[in-house]
């Protein structure tokens, strides 16, 4: 089966030129047979920031869960991400989506063998850092609990203010938005959603 190819580029600072990275990829492509169906490209972007600072990394993995296409390339793993934590889970979502990953400097390719192997240990990591997380907030309410500091439900947040939650109901009563009342009392817009009638 002919497979559909995506291909990611990046480059961090506007002066540098993704064009070495796309014809060695398209040229691995052609070879394997693969169609190239979409390009993204985050031109002057660190590799440092988020998925939410990385707007063409955003919408390739949104693409991969509808399964626009069938891999991914990319020229090397730090295209996708330096953080450990932002790398892992964009390759756990890629995996979810069963789409196959293709890095070519470190000629990793999860449409063989060998690389679903490799790609099997990435869910391992991600595994450890979910639990990792898990451990560091049990931890924190349980210290929260020893010394006696009051708790919301959601993971030690502090519970609001009487004040604050009347101030809420009292806007969203009056028509004003979410967004607005989150702004106007402090909260989050997520908050303000608790609250309405």
């Amino acid at each position: 089966m002919n497979k559909r190819a995506a291909i990611y580029l990046r480059v961090s600072t506007k002066e540098q030129t993704t064009d070495n990275q796309r014809l060695a990829l398209v040229e691995v492509a052609e070879h394997a047979g693969w169609q190239v169906v979409e390009v993204y490209e985050d031109h002057g972007i660190s590799g440092a920031k988020g998925r939410d600072k990385r707007p063409q990394l955003d919408a390739m993995l949104k693409d991969a869960t509808r399964r626009k296409f069938d891999v991914v390339m990319a020229w090397s793993v730090d295209r996708l991400g330096r953080s450990l934590q932002d790398l892992v889970g964009s390759l756990a979502d890629l995996r979810s989506s069963n789409v196959d990953l293709f890095l070519h400097q470190q000629a990793l390719d999860t449409t063989t063998p060998a690389g679903k192997a490799m790609f099997g240990m990435l869910s391992v990591f991600a595994e450890f850092e979910r639990s990792m997380i898990v451990e560091r907030v049990n931890a924190g309410l349980a210290r929260a609990r020893k010394t006696g500091t009051k708790t919301g439900r959601a993971f030690g947040r502090p519970t609001l203010k009487p004040a604050t939650v009347d101030r809420i109901r009292r806007s969203l009563n009056e028509g004003l938005s979410i967004r607005k009342t989150a702004e106007a009392t402090g909260v989050s817009p997520a908050t303000v959603m608790k609250f309405r009638p």
